[in-house]
């Protein structure tokens, strides 16, 4: 399982949200570069990097700021947030994305975003799936849908995705734990599925407890930037349990 530590961009700073509230918003670090580095210098590979400011406005805003870390950084970067032209899709990856992250036209433009698999690969995509009640959610995460989660993966595993990021809304900056048996239902249901679980994290046990559903990647956020899980316990980690 990947340790993949998460970036939230608004105005060009690190900030992380409260259940994807705008109204609670904190900020972290006025320059995401130097989080970025520290999170390299402590042999983090990954980067989950989000335009939240994008995925309110429904247009990519902060890609300089893409385009900064993958230049001054080796780390392997997912970006997402706002894309909705195969224009922004090709500019994200120009800007040193490794991946890019599509939730919201994967609802609203599926023939849109399906041209895009064809052109750039389906493996070059991680799906988003932001859900509350297993319910998926779009635009930001202000507007739940009716679309079931397990259907959706479903539908876009028969097109070739092979890499999911799970974020149950509930759970997101809240510090209470990641639902486990949410992620443990998607591994058995799809078995080798590239799951990623977002939101929740909060100690060194939640890691261990994910691991054993299953899951290829752990997303954190507010746990490292309010101190509750340390770059040092990260970094100490032995590589037999996680790499």
């Amino acid at each position: 399982m990947e340790i993949i530590p998460a970036i939230d961009i608004i105005e060009g700073k690190c900030v992380r949200l409260t259940h994807g509230d705008f109204n609670q918003k904190k900020v972290y670090d006025e320059d995401p570069l130097e989080v970025a580095k520290r999170f390299q210098d402590h042999g983090l590979l990954r980067l989950h990097l989000v335009d939240l400011e994008g995925a309110g406005a429904g247009a990519v805003k902060n890609w300089k700021v893409l385009e900064r870390i993958a230049g001054k950084t080796s780390l392997i970067i997912d970006f997402g947030g706002g894309i909705k032209s195969q224009k922004e899709v090709s500019i994200v990856f120009d800007s040193g994305a490794a991946f890019v992250n599509v939730g919201s036209m994967a609802v609203t433009d599926e023939e849109e975003f399906l041209t895009w698999l064809k052109i750039f690969e389906p493996s070059k995509f991680f799906l988003g799936a932001d859900v509350k009640d297993e319910k998926i959610c779009i635009h930001g995460w202000k507007k739940q849908t009716e679309i079931w989660l397990f259907d959706f993966i479903e539908k876009y595993l028969q097109h070739g995705i092979v890499n999911i990021v799970c974020t149950d809304i509930a759970k997101d900056g809240a510090l209470q734990g990641p639902s486990t048996a949410l992620y443990k239902n998607i591994t058995e249901r799809f078995g080798n599925v590239g799951l990623i679980a977002s939101g929740g994290v909060s100690s060194m046990d939640d890691l261990y407890a994910l691991k054993e559903t299953g899951v290829k990647g752990a997303i954190i956020g507010k746990a490292l930037y309010e101190g509750n899980i340390s770059l040092k316990d990260l970094s100490k980690l032995p590589a037999n349990e996680f790499s």
